[in-house]
């Protein structure tokens, strides 16, 4: 290294560390998905800059999006945001657009993901929104003492041999877009009328052949444990696989023959942000390679600065995309997972 560049390289580090000791004594407030910011690497922060951190949790997209907007984002300064739903939070000014230069930990992450323009749903109008963090495929667990043959498809959760044996997940996003695709509509992200009543009908089956939907991984590994489940549907794919199994579960995992939904967890700051310098330093944190690969390791799931092998070249895997009709899906899938009857749900 030529000392012209070493002396740069020092007076970028210097004028970064003396931006961040500005924020001594100042208080960041997350909200993430359990596992995104772990006790131990969240005091490191702190001690690190000398601040307070409040984090708070979520278990479904549907609580998320109520918690932000229920005060018009003045509740939290940072929130982990899947790219399809971050759509919404820009339409609403919920989610305010990042500064990169205050990000120099974006030279760590993989390839496929430094290139923010090619990522459909970070930017929009030249401005960045959120930074990729995690990501996972949706795919379908069974039980190998119980399944026999492998499934191939998500309709395997419908079957009447698994009549109360099935564990579904708790969101309306998702499982309106799974009904969708089994139900071969031209677009599971964007159903017309008749597609949408179909998707009811299909869902209303679905609640009468489960034992119950689960909102968090945990949970799900707690009522396999207690109960005759012999299929779960993997909200959270290789985190789920890896707790159940260190749980001592014999269990398979598979991409069905239809695809299986993958969602691109990010970083996202809030309107309103108390203070951005402090935001963007959290960020630039957990793409720290020890940060990343800690939930990685603890979690099972991919991050985006270490590779991670995860579905085949060759399964199908449908990245999610911005959802139409949020609230009508949100106020249909309340009346269904509450036991409303399709006569009610269709007048």
């Amino acid at each position: 290294m030529s000392f012209s560049l070493l002396t740069t390289t020092c007076l970028f580090t210097l004028l970064y560390c003396l931006s961040l000791s500005v924020l001594a004594g100042e208080t960041l407030r997350i909200l993430a998905w359990p596992g995104y910011a772990d006790a131990d690497l969240v005091e490191k922060f702190e001690q690190r800059l000398n601040v307070k951190v409040e984090v708070s949790y979520v278990s479904t997209d549907d609580e998320l999006w109520e918690r932000v907007n229920a005060n018009e984002g003045a509740d939290f300064d940072l929130f982990a945001v899947n790219t399809a739903e971050l759509q919404r939070y820009i339409d609403q000014g919920l989610s305010v657009p990042l500064d990169l230069d205050e990000l120099p930990n974006l030279d760590n992450q993989l390839p496929r993901f430094r290139d923010l323009e090619s990522i459909p749903g970070v930017s929009r109008d030249g401005r960045v929104y959120a930074i990729p963090y995690t990501y996972s495929e949706m795919g379908l667990i069974y039980d190998r003492t119980k399944v026999k043959a492998p499934p191939v498809s998500m309709e395997a959760m419908w079957n009447p041999h698994y009549r109360g044996r099935v564990l579904a997940f708790d969101t309306s996003n998702h499982n309106f877009t799974l009904a969708g695709l089994l139900l071969g509509a031209g677009n599971p992200f964007h159903l017309n009328d008749t597609e949408f009543t179909q998707a009811v009908i299909k869902l209303v089956d679905l609640r009468r052949n489960v034992l119950t939907f689960f909102r968090s991984p945990e949970e799900a590994v707690e009522l396999f444990a207690e109960n005759d489940v012999a299929l779960i549907f993997g909200n959270y794919g290789n985190q789920q696989v890896k707790q159940l199994r260190e749980a001592g579960a014999d269990i398979g995992y598979i991409i069905p023959k239809e695809g299986a939904l993958a969602w691109l967890d990010c970083w996202s700051m809030t309107r309103g942000v108390r203070n951005r310098e402090l935001a963007q330093a959290w960020i630039n944190y957990t793409l720290e390679p020890q940060v990343s690969e800690a939930l990685t390791q603890r979690q099972g799931l991919a991050n985006t600065v270490t590779p991670f092998p995860t579905a085949n070249d060759s399964d199908r895997i449908i990245w999610l995309e911005p959802l139409q009709y949020h609230a009508k899906r949100e106020s249909f899938w309340s009346r269904i997972r509450s036991g409303d009857s399709l006569e009610a749900l269709l007048k």
